[in-house]
């Protein structure tokens, strides 16, 4: 009974996640293209090439959007985009893992990137009692940008992350079932602290940024 309504919860937060993360040019486009990627690969050595198929047509979708949204962007995706992304992510998520074909970890490693930003910059600003809802620039990636003048090196980064370290972990979690949550906690810990390092979530008045 508790499967619906979290599968529900799950949309809606990847919806989100997107939204909140798509601040700076070519972030969610090349975020969804590394991810696609990698998940396609993995439902392929899985054998489910039909779903890896689907996820290659969002990944294609997303890197011809990309020409047009690399730094600097011509067009934008805005909340529509984002949000349409995230949510297709998220139901092929809960169908691969719902029919056994890609396991859930893997799909939680691959998002931890957007999941560890997002979340650490929400919980740091609901607890310095800012207005959670309102428009902000205090993301970790939004600092980053701003630290090293451009959208490009922080966008690379992120792709960077995940394919060199995010995928592989990725891999070992869809090949070895039981060392899933292991796999995740090992993925998201270096996360977290480059999240608090980029000072996610710290009010712009409070940092230490120069």
């Amino acid at each position: 009974m508790l499967g619906y309504p979290l599968g529900l919860l799950f949309i809606i937060w990847i919806v989100n996640l997107y939204n909140f993360m798509d601040g700076i040019d070519g972030m969610a486009g090349l975020e969804t293209i590394t991810v696609t990627s990698a998940a396609a690969f993995l439902l392929w050595q899985n054998g489910a090439e039909d779903m890896a198929g689907w996820i290659v047509l969002l990944g294609m979708a997303s890197a011809g959007f990309l020409v047009w949204n690399w730094p600097p962007a011509r067009i934008f995706m805005g909340d529509g985009g984002s949000g349409f992304l995230g949510f297709a992510l998220a139901v092929f998520a809960l169908l691969t893992a719902g029919s056994g074909r890609l396991a859930i970890w893997p799909w939680l490693i691959l998002f931890g990137v957007f999941v560890v930003d997002a979340t650490v910059t929400l919980l740091r600003r609901v607890a310095a009692g800012e207005k959670w809802h309102e428009a902000h620039r205090s993301h970790a990636y939004q600092y980053a940008s701003r630290r090293y003048n451009s959208h490009r090196i922080v966008t690379l980064a992120v792709a960077a992350i995940n394919v060199g370290w995010l995928f592989p972990l990725a891999w070992i979690a869809s090949a070895f079932p039981n060392w899933g949550a292991f796999c995740l906690v090992v993925a998201w810990t270096p996360l977290m602290f480059l999240a608090l390092k980029f000072q996610a979530g710290v009010p712009e008045s409070m940092t230490t940024e120069r």
